[in-house]
């Protein structure tokens, strides 16, 4: 039996006892984050109408969120076809190398795991930041310019594949249901820090992680630079040297701005851009430290780069937010909105699906990310890629790939997604929007 709607929701907030959280086997462990995701939805709305009372203004784009959903749901597809690598890794660890083992059942080792856990998110976090090939998947999270809870779910695909070895030592002693329970609630806790309209909590800001100390993490104000790592608690920052409390006002995004909504080249341009550095720089020494010193390294330079090099910030910067009509925008809610419904749809069925349909699915997912992506920086050939995208999806839809066991779904394919309308709206783009496709 799964969690009830209230634990479901208390666990965003890490306030879930011991004895509601403790299972005897990784199996029985829930998935909580993908359950979380009707409360992700609706906290996303509460913010925004919070947001309208309080300073009349959203607190978002519709560009940047479509962004920040794209790159969580790009994030969550290796889940799909692969175990997770952090419990792989670490189940292999207790089964091959534990030293003893703690019970399951008993609330010390509840609280033990929370404190371990986030104690190893604390340093994953602050060597992704200070390491340049770590910093290369990282750094997704912090592209968007806004902060908002869509920024909550703007996730790196790549960051998995490195994560893992920090929560290794805790395998020599907590059980991995434990330990999959609060890897699960570490990563939850962080949702609801991703906003503007909580300004202070009192003195719970000296001990945990809150939206003003995260705001300063997300900033590229020298100021905010390398401070506040922690997941759920911000004593390790205080601890070890590297807490700041928020002062100017926070300008977000990364201190050189990718200027893209499109995920996968947020996802990957930077590993291009070491790629290159790589081979620019001389020396096989330079080179090493390319890729495992900080991203502001140069030769000459300290480990994590001169504080000096980092760009001022005026508070009159303009986030990257190309002009688009308001029918597009409102186009791309609808397709974003069905396209999401077919991911969730991916997950609640994956086990009853045939492998094929799974990565048909993915790559029709993938596809269509991608082209609102181009759609929301007006790309010369948005047009030709979202006719195609459509006519795929309708293709593949009528082939009986896509049948889904809710007929409300079914019907929403058979509407949005036929190629006359596509055909409709294309050239209704080239004509009526035809100096877009002058931009590069």
């Amino acid at each position: 039996m799964g969690p009830t709607a209230g634990q479901q929701l208390r666990a965003l907030f890490y306030v879930l006892s011991p004895g509601e959280s403790s299972f005897r086997t990784v199996e029985e462990v829930p998935d909580y984050v993908e359950k979380s995701i009707p409360f992700f939805i609706a906290f996303i709305v509460l913010e925004f109408a919070v947001s309208w009372v309080q300073q009349h203004k959203l607190p978002g784009r519709i560009n940047d969120g479509i962004s920040s959903l794209s790159l969580g749901i790009l994030s969550r597809l290796p889940d799909v076809l692969f175990r997770s690598v952090d419990l792989v890794s670490y189940i292999y660890v207790w089964n091959n190398y534990k030293l003893f083992e703690l019970p399951w059942d008993s609330p010390w080792t509840w609280y033990l795991t929370f404190l371990g856990v986030d104690f190893a998110y604390y340093w994953f976090h602050r060597i992704s930041h200070e390491v340049n090939i770590l910093w290369a998947a990282h750094q997704v999270h912090h592209s968007s310019e806004d902060y908002n809870l869509f920024t909550a779910l703007r996730q790196s695909f790549l960051q998995r594949y490195t994560s893992w070895m920090f929560n290794l030592p805790m395998a020599l002693f907590i059980p991995p249901s434990v330990f999959a329970v609060h890897l699960q609630f570490n990563l939850l806790y962080q949702f609801w820090i991703h906003t503007e309209v909580v300004t202070n909590i009192g003195p719970l800001e000296w001990i945990l992680n809150t939206p003003s100390h995260h705001r300063v993490h997300h900033g590229r104000n020298p100021y905010c630079i390398d401070k506040n790592y922690g997941g759920t608690l911000i004593i390790w920052d205080r601890i070890f040297g590297t807490f700041e409390a928020e002062d100017a006002k926070v300008v977000y995004g990364l201190t050189h701005p990718v200027n893209s909504f499109e995920p996968i080249l947020l996802q990957l341009r930077p590993l291009a851009h070491i790629w290159n550095t790589f081979w620019a720089t001389p020396g096989f020494w330079n080179k090493l430290s390319v890729i495992f010193k900080g991203p502001g390294w140069g030769p000459g330079k300290p480990r994590l780069g001169l504080p000096e090099e980092i760009p001022a910030v005026t508070g009159n910067e303009v986030p990257f937010n190309p002009s688009v009509p308001v029918y597009l925008n409102c186009y791309a809610v609808v397709h974003f909105a069905v396209v999401m419904e077919l991911y969730i749809d991916l997950l609640a069925t994956v086990t009853t699906l045939s492998q094929e349909n799974i990565l048909l699915r993915i790559g029709i997912i993938i596809l269509s990310l991608t082209s609102f992506g181009f759609l929301m920086e007006n790309r010369p050939k948005a047009g030709i890629l979202e006719i195609i995208r459509c006519s795929v999806f309708l293709g593949v839809y009528k082939l009986g790939y896509l049948r889904n066991q809710l007929s409300l779904l079914d019907y929403a394919y058979e509407v949005v997604h036929p190629d006359s309308f596509c055909t409709v709206w294309l050239y209704g783009y080239q004509t009526k929007s035809s100096h877009v496709f002058t931009r590069g």
